[in-house]
């Protein structure tokens, strides 16, 4: 590849930002990188040299490593393997300040659903009220309920439960307190195919 210089314009340089132009290219490419000459022969009275600070394009193809700070997107993001063996995690530096250099991480507990949950403890109380929201989010026939007693075997169990509470039984009326764990399946979005055609399109695009 010959050196890049940089050749004079009638009445001198242009040296214009424009905006690129043209038609697409179809061809699957590396960028390529210009040949400059040393900073200290540029030209004085040549346009000052420019890099991209930010560039858009219309397909990305990383080969090996991509390193960055945040990223932000706007449609759906689909990966084969986010750094943990094909399942999501956080790799964060260890918040305990006598682990000063080390990094904890940890990996999402996975199966075959777009499960939710919430949790916490009911006290003097024979109902759990789902979140306000999950009226919407969750099929309330998939919901499954984890109970905990405290302090007392209670003989606690779910009497029933429908789209809008859980509703609690103890033995001998015996007050109610206990940790509770609540799952359910998202109805706003399609069933998780857990076993797919490698070829089958994927439902959440």
């Amino acid at each position: 590849m010959s050196e890049f210089v940089p050749g004079p314009t009638a009445g001198g340089p242009d040296c214009v930002d424009r905006v690129a132009y043209g038609a697409p290219s179809a061809l699957d490419q590396y960028i390529t990188k210009q040949f400059i000459m040393a900073e200290d022969d540029y030209p004085a009275d040549a346009c000052p040299t420019r890099y991209y600070s930010r560039a858009k394009i219309d397909d990305f193809e990383i080969t090996n490593h991509l390193t960055g700070k945040t990223a932000t997107f706007s449609g759906a993001v689909t990966a084969s393997s986010v750094t943990c063996g094909g399942t999501k995690c956080f790799n964060i530096p260890h918040p305990s300040t006598d682990k000063e250099g080390m990094r904890l991480v940890h990996a999402c507990l996975e199966g075959p659903e777009n499960g939710v949950y919430f949790r916490g403890r009911v006290k003097n109380r024979e109902e759990i009220s789902y979140p306000s929201y999950w009226k919407d989010l969750v099929d309330w026939t998939t919901v499954t309920v984890n109970l905990t007693p405290i302090g007392a075997h209670q003989n606690v169990i779910i009497k029933r439960l429908d789209e809008d509470k859980i509703y609690l039984q103890s033995k001998g009326g015996m007050p109610i307190d206990c940790f509770y764990h609540v799952y359910g399946t998202r109805k706003d979005i399609a069933l998780l195919p857990v076993e797919m055609q490698k070829d089958e399109p994927w439902p959440y695009s």
